[in-house]
């Protein structure tokens, strides 16, 4: 513990406090880091009405959480309109980069999906929450159900999938109580974008 020293000055005694510990350099709180969590994985292809957001590194003026339009583009200040539809987001990334690289110095570029909304099945009846539901990648017709639910109500052996093929509505069987059972496994279909999903 430092103790107050004593000087003498001109005969008296003057007391002088420690002189102020230094404080430690202070640690500058880092670059608030994108907490945006992804709901797609690495190889998924943004489509039309996806949310992205969009972070270049110390540059706030260029972060943004935006839709992709209709016509499958985004829009960024210096940029105007960039094709996003089509590409992962990694491909998006490199893009962004190699045209942000006019404007602003090693730009370090970061998309997330932060909600799909081009890839959507819809479920109908009697299940826990009608509507459109996210599609997933690779999403069979197992993990649809028990994302939404069924109620007690549910007719488990007649439940089935609309899907339109070459301009036409088919309907594809489904007997969840065999597909539990793993019985009749091919009935438990890869989905589509745009299947509807029918619980009676």
């Amino acid at each position: 513990m430092a103790m107050a020293t004593l000087l003498l000055m001109g005969g008296s005694a003057v007391a002088q406090d420690p002189a102020p510990a230094q404080p430690s350099a202070s640690v500058q709180p880092a670059e608030k880091s994108d907490t945006t969590a992804s709901v797609a994985g690495p190889d998924y292809v943004i489509g039309p009405e996806d949310v992205l957001h969009i972070a270049v590194w110390k540059e706030s003026d260029l972060t943004a959480t935006l839709p992709v339009r209709p016509d499958g583009k985004i829009s960024l200040p210096l940029l105007n309109d960039v094709q996003a539809a089509g590409l992962t987001p990694m491909q998006l990334a490199d893009s962004l980069t190699e045209k942000l690289k006019k404007y602003v110095a090693s730009p370090r570029v970061t998309v997330v999906v932060s909600s799909i909304n081009s890839k959507r099945i819809f479920m109908v009846g009697e299940v826990g929450h009608a509507g459109p539901l996210p599609m997933l990648p690779n999403m069979t017709v197992l993990q649809a159900l028990s994302s939404a639910g069924m109620s007690q109500f549910a007719n488990t052996k007649k439940i089935y999938v609309m899907r339109m093929q070459n301009g036409k509505q088919e309907k594809l069987p489904v007997n969840y109580r065999k597909l539990v059972k793993g019985e009749q496994m091919e009935q438990n279909y890869i989905l589509q974008p745009g299947d509807t999903i029918v619980v009676p």
